[in-house]
């Protein structure tokens, strides 16, 4: 496995919620991050139905157009009784041709567990797979995996995403009720790194 020893890192996403979790995770670290929208780049179109291909062709178009080493991630809510449903797609859930609403997205998530009278604890996991690549095409893979369940009514006002619906096993609230230096300490995206960080930084 390859150290990292740069001193500057692209984070490929314009997602200010993720490029936040991503920057207070690497904080200690001495490198300093930052992310797409900053370096003006164009979101490539995600065309592989895994996560780790989707994260791969992130950090890749981002590498090229910087000559930087990138991070990239592709994460989700896998629903079980919906077959690993939104998955991949945990994001075109949310999309309206007018940006996302991730309100109408949880919606449809219950929509279709109680079309299908899913029984209850009705289990999920957040997936996130990593992708730091360097700009000679190298990359290393990294994942995390932060399993609970989905509930209803959404609670919570913190986090982004799915989290007002995601209760993590071994709590009693969401994430999206979580302070963020909670919820950064366990979710799925802070696993991911944990086991980047062992492997490449550490």
């Amino acid at each position: 496995m390859r150290r990292f020893d740069e001193r500057r890192l692209l984070v490929a996403t314009h997602n200010a919620g993720k490029l936040a979790e991503m920057r207070a995770l690497l904080a200690p670290y001495d490198v300093e991050v930052t992310g797409a929208a900053a370096a003006g780049l164009v979101e490539p179109a995600e065309t592989e139905s895994t996560f780790v291909g989707n994260a791969r062709i992130k950090a890749r178009a981002a590498a090229e157009a910087t000559g930087l080493p990138v991070l990239a991630d592709d994460s989700g809510i896998c629903i079980d009784a919906l077959d690993g449903a939104p998955g991949v797609y945990t994001a075109d859930w949310a999309e309206t041709g007018n940006g996302r609403d991730f309100g109408m997205a949880m919606a449809r998530a219950w929509r279709e567990l109680e079309a299908i009278s899913a029984p209850m604890p009705r289990t999920a996991q957040f997936r996130c797979t990593l992708v730091l690549m360097w700009p000679d095409g190298h990359d290393e893979v990294f994942e995390g995996v932060l399993p609970g369940q989905v509930v209803w009514p959404p609670r919570g006002e913190e986090g982004h995403g799915y989290d007002p619906i995601f209760q993590p096993d071994g709590h009693d609230v969401t994430l999206g009720q979580m302070p963020p230096e909670l919820k950064n300490s366990l979710s799925h995206r802070a696993r991911a790194v944990a086991a980047m960080i062992e492997g490449v930084f550490a």
